[in-house]
């Protein structure tokens, strides 16, 4: 049979291997494989594969690029860097000459002076990226693959920060991002072919923890406490039973917000579950902890080998 009569691939328009008088695979649609009918492969009834290709998909990404494992960044999409809260202040105190009464105008000033109190949680995240990127880039080869790689949820904010600090240093990191009506659209500064796209948060939750060595939770709102408290859960309950040194940044946010005291007051945690917690204002003292509790638990020469 001469190539230009033997059935071709769909795809490729390269001939198929197969024995003669093969018929050619049929174009997609309802009439040919299953897996190019969008209708079936979008539909309730291939959810199982969709949610299977979530796992597939990314774990090839990250075994392409040789990830080992990961430092995940969490906090506000709504934190602006400095420049941006700046540039807002700028154009709050534009509008005091306007039109707009008294009471708007107050309400603009309030909202950008708390935009560049809150933006120093933007430049401490990308500093401390940018640190702890340069440290892991400093290890020497081990065989293991690229090691505590920075990891954000890929959207604007504090994600945005920590996939900056660590691009400004030439470093590879991680987007995983998710499919959200608003705020959530993937930061330019994630490296190209980690940047991710989830449909389904479980498994995006899952890429999180499955890889994640430390942890660093920024001022947040609702997915931010998800996270954080979705993670302790499972340290608590040794569902995850690596050591993870966690880091709440920002002292005062954190006392404000969450009472872990009281928690423990009421008997609903145990007094030792508030040292899974370590508190800072620093990134010096945050860089410090992370990267030595990372080096006692995963690169002594005792770590490697229990």
């Amino acid at each position: 049979m001469s190539d230009d009569n033997k059935p071709t691939d769909s795809f490729t328009s390269k001939p198929m291997e197969g024995a003669p008088g093969q018929k050619p695979r049929q174009p997609a649609g309802p009439n040919g494989p299953a897996y190019t009918n969008l209708d079936f492969m979008n539909g309730p009834e291939a959810r199982t594969l969709r949610i299977l290709a979530e796992y597939l998909e990314p774990e090839k990404r990250f075994r392409d690029q040789d990830i080992k494992d990961t430092i995940v960044f969490f906090g506000s999409a709504r934190i602006l860097s400095r420049e941006q809260a700046e540039a807002a202040m700028k154009a709050a105190r534009a509008g005091l000459d306007s039109q707009d009464d008294a009471e708007t105008q107050a309400e603009r000033m309030e909202r950008a002076e708390l935009a560049l109190t809150m933006s120093r949680y933007y430049e401490d995240t990308r500093e401390l990226a940018k640190r702890l990127t340069l440290w892991s880039k400093s290890l020497a080869p081990s065989g293991k693959g690229r090691r505590f790689v920075v990891c954000s949820g890929g959207g604007p904010g504090i994600m945005e920060a920590a996939n900056r600090g660590a691009s400004e240093v030439k470093g590879m990191n991680i987007g995983l991002n998710i499919e959200l009506p608003f705020e959530q659209k993937p930061n330019p500064f994630i490296t190209h072919s980690l940047n991710i796209d989830f449909h389904y948060f479980f498994m995006r939750k899952f890429w999180f923890a499955y890889l994640a060595k430390a942890m660093i939770a920024m001022p947040g709102g609702f997915g931010t406490f998800d996270e954080l408290t979705e993670i302790l859960t499972l340290i608590q309950t040794l569902k995850i039973k690596k050591k993870m040194p966690i880091v709440l940044f920002g002292t005062q946010f954190w006392r404000e917000v969450i009472d872990f005291n009281a928690l423990v007051k009421y008997g609903t945690i145990s007094r030792r579950d508030l040292d899974l917690m370590y508190r800072t204002d620093s990134v010096e003292d945050a860089y410090e902890h992370v990267t030595t509790e990372l080096t006692r638990l995963y690169l002594d020469d005792t770590a490697a080998t229990m």
